[in-house]
């Protein structure tokens, strides 16, 4: 696969913080590329500078092997990007925002309408196309902020936080939606999120602290670098505790369960045999994406979405 997205030695200062401070990464061509950080970690400042909406300070950028100096007019029409804020006029009806947003790229006519039926469809709001945006729910918004961004059929799609403060039912609409644009037309899709299991999805994760990448790998080598799984026994009794104290086993006491943390599965096969005969119930948890962060940067993601 070829890369659709190249970040080379990529700096933005502002006065004394340096928002975005030396950063190189590549995304290739139908991938699903989570981009992770906290608030003022460099995300959004980034993705400002792929849609030129600010001016990099030093390094290059290259969207489809074309620099993004000089070359916007050719760049734009390939992008989508869905921003944290809507941008959609709240006075306009769904119907007219999205007509005027596709006659931008040229499309009119039959081959817009035939463009809005299939996204009104595929994304549901087929039933509120004559309401004003600014009338609807959260999640509706949403959802019609998606439809304008992939109004054109760009190569890639850049999402901004897509589905923060979203109900399951929509988040599950927009991502069905997007995984089968990626099998069909191989849509790139860049994204920053609060949610670990959508990062948990992707093809390929940069975590960026103060401006600087600090992880970056699938997700199963992450979680297998920086995350560790655990033993959840359910049933522990006080012999057990009494055991893993005198043996030295590290264990913490968590709503009536124990856990053990294990560094690898070979770990958890030893303690299981080891101390077996002691419990009945129990499960292995595998590390996740929220420890790797933890791990990684030494602060919670959730903190930002308080």
């Amino acid at each position: 696969m070829k890369n659709i997205i190249e970040i080379k030695d990529l700096k933005k200062y502002f006065k004394e913080v340096k928002a975005v401070d030396g950063i190189s990464f590549c995304v290739k061509e139908g991938q699903l590329f989570a981009f992770l950080g906290l608030n003022g970690a460099g995300k959004s400042t980034t993705i400002n500078i792929i849609c030129n909406l600010l001016e990099k300070d030093g390094g290059e950028v290259y969207i489809d092997g074309m620099s993004v100096d000089g070359n916007m007019h050719s760049i734009k029409p390939i992008l989508g990007v869905v921003f944290q804020e809507n941008t959609l006029d709240a006075k306009l009806s769904v119907y007219d925002n999205l007509k005027f947003r596709a006659g931008l790229y040229g499309l009119r006519g039959q081959r817009f309408q035939d463009k809005l039926n299939y996204l009104a469809e595929r994304l549901q709001f087929k039933d509120i196309l004559k309401r004003p945006f600014g009338k609807l729910s959260g999640g509706q918004q949403r959802r019609i902020d998606v439809a304008r961004a992939l109004i054109h059929s760009p190569k890639i799609l850049i999402l901004d936080e897509p589905t923060t403060g979203l109900d399951p039912n929509t988040r599950i609409t927009v991502w069905e939606f997007l995984n089968e644009l990626r099998r069909t037309t191989n849509l790139t899709i860049l994204l920053t999120t609060h949610y670990m299991e959508e990062a948990s999805e992707s093809d390929y994760v940069v975590i960026i602290d103060r401006g600087k990448i600090v992880a970056s790998d699938t997700p199963n080598n992450l979680k297998n670098q920086y995350a560790y799984d655990f033993i959840k026994i359910y049933d522990g009794a006080d012999e057990l505790k009494v055991r893993l104290d005198s043996d030295g086993v590290v264990y913490k006491e968590d709503g009536g369960y124990l856990l053990i943390e294990v560094k690898e599965i070979t770990e958890a096969k030893e303690i299981l045999t080891s101390y077996g005969k002691y419990f009945d119930d129990f499960e292995v948890i595998k590390g996740k994406m929220d420890n790797v962060f933890l791990n990684v940067t030494g602060k919670q993601l959730k903190e930002e979405t308080k």
